[in-house]
């Protein structure tokens, strides 16, 4: 009998955590751009709850210049100053600054990978404690919770969801 996760399984259907849940949460990307959203989502939701950040999700997007890499790589002063006055995101520089960083390293790893993707592949055997290292060495702003959110809602760690789950069934069997 399959059942939807506990923390999702009483919310409305229209409810932010459970569109996430349903549509996001754990499906491999492919698009750097996308992979690049996500750690910049994860990185802003340190300290805050996770429900903030889905509901300014659109904000970010918008904020953050669709999460173009080699936009957010040349932000400027000017960028930074417009970022911190947006009040549909979260204002915080360290913050803003591992965006900007991080957009210009996944550049590098581009550059030498061929694609974000292709590095997060080539790792992809790698447990929890080796990426943590990897991406503490590699990227500013990420933490153990932060590089585990991160691998886990991008399909490169287990966990995001139940075995029993609908939405792990469906992932499950996508990746056949």
């Amino acid at each position: 009998m399959s059942t939807y996760c506990d923390y999702v399984k009483d919310l409305p259907l229209d409810n932010v955590h459970r569109i996430y849940h349903d549509t996001m949460y754990g499906f491999s990307l492919d698009n750097d751009n996308q992979l690049f959203e996500r750690l910049v989502l994860e990185i802003n939701q340190a300290g805050l709850s996770w429900n903030t950040i889905l509901n300014k999700m659109t904000n970010f997007r918008k904020a953050y210049s669709n999460f173009d890499l080699n936009t957010v790589a040349n932000y400027k002063e000017k960028d930074i100053q417009r970022l911190l006055q947006d009040a549909g995101i979260i204002r915080n520089k360290l913050k803003i600054n591992a965006a900007i960083h991080n957009a210009n390293i996944i550049l590098d790893i581009q550059k030498e990978n061929g694609s974000f993707k292709n590095w997060l592949d080539k790792n992809s055997n790698f447990s929890k404690d080796e990426w943590v290292k990897l991406f503490k060495k590699t990227f500013k702003f990420t933490g153990g919770e932060i590089v585990n959110e991160f691998l886990m809602s991008t399909g490169y760690l287990p966990g995001a969801h139940v075995a029993n789950c609908p939405i792990y069934i469906q992932i499950t069997n996508s990746k056949l």
